[in-house]
């Protein structure tokens, strides 16, 4: 059989490990098949050198649109930094949608889908991206489906992948589904990686608590709840302290904030109890007395919730041993 030709479209400024990582699964696949399994290639958008994100040099294999006129068996895009940013020139776009259509599956690494959805190839699929700009890629093309705490998401030939080395999981599900399980163990083995993540990207989500906004009572309240997130911060005492009623309070809270009160309470305490996981070796019952959270229990469910693991495996993967 003849080997699968996998490509990876860089543009300047690319991450360099969106591309470097999914090749090295792929090679490695190679290796473990004791065969040529994928045909890879780096495909540039111009001549020369490609510039990555970190200095380096990338040597690009073919150039697009005009030198890579071959159809691809997989076609995936590398992310960059401010990608949503990048001007891309409409020749690029049509030749993106072209060559995607020919491949048997495309998709993205990271905020490479922003160049997916320009080519116009997420609507109406699910898809993922790196969690910081999950929210802008969703709201720039909301005929997608943007699921912010996937590792990886297959909706037909779409194939996309959170932030950077969850490329590395998107070609290893590759392999699996090219060349069947005993191979991709055997890669993740060699690359001291998992063959499959325990739980989503949101338990690296380091969004914090926004800057306080709205009109100077509202923001005022904002600090006070970030400053004591274990006091009782309910809608009547809140709004006591914007001197508003409770009604008018909780209106105009989510009108200039974009949350409920009690939502925003709850942003506030689950970034507590994160630091204090992350720097404490308290008992999870003390870590929710000290966040405004009534017992274990209910911290337990609201950080499953928001996060997207438990307390125990947050505090697990983040803190060295």
């Amino acid at each position: 059989m003849a080997p699968r030709s996998v490509a990876i479209l860089a543009f300047p400024g690319v991450q360099l490990l969106d591309v470097a990582g999914p090749l090295d699964v792929f090679a490695e696949a190679n290796a473990q098949s004791g065969g040529d399994v994928y045909d890879l290639a780096v495909v540039g958008t111009e001549p020369g050198p490609i510039v990555t994100s970190s200095g380096r040099g990338l040597v690009a294999d073919l150039v697009a649109p005009g030198g890579a006129s071959e159809r691809f068996d997989t076609l995936l895009v590398a992310g960059a930094p401010r990608i949503q940013e990048l001007d891309v020139g409409s020749g690029l776009l049509a030749w993106l949608g072209q060559a995607a259509g020919r491949s048997r599956r495309y998709g993205s690494v990271c905020s490479g889908a922003f160049l997916l959805g320009q080519a116009g190839l997420l609507d109406g699929r699910r898809v993922t991206t790196h969690w910081a700009v999950a929210e802008a890629l969703a709201e720039r093309y909301p005929e997608a489906k943007v699921e912010p705490d996937a590792i990886c998401l297959f909706d037909g030939p779409l194939r996309t992948a959170a932030g950077v080395t969850a490329g590395l999981d998107l070609a290893l599900a590759l392999v699996e589904e090219d060349v069947g399980a005993e191979i991709a163990r055997r890669v993740a083995s060699q690359l001291v990686m998992f063959f499959k993540r325990g739980s989503g990207q949101m338990q690296f989500s380091r969004r914090g608590v926004s800057a306080p906004v709205g009109r100077s009572a509202l923001q005022e309240v904002q600090r006070w709840v970030a400053a004591r997130p274990a006091e009782d911060h309910g809608v009547d005492r809140l709004a006591a302290r914007a001197g508003m009623s409770p009604r008018h309070f909780a209106r105009l809270f989510r009108v200039e904030t974009g949350l409920t009160p009690a939502a925003y309470v709850e942003d506030v305490r689950i970034e507590a109890v994160r630091r204090l996981l992350e720097t404490e070796d308290a008992a999870l019952k003390q870590v929710a007395g000290a966040c405004g959270f009534r017992d274990a229990d209910t911290l337990r469910r609201a950080f499953v919730r928001r996060v997207g693991t438990t307390p125990a495996e947050y505090r697990r993967r983040h803190v060295r041993s």
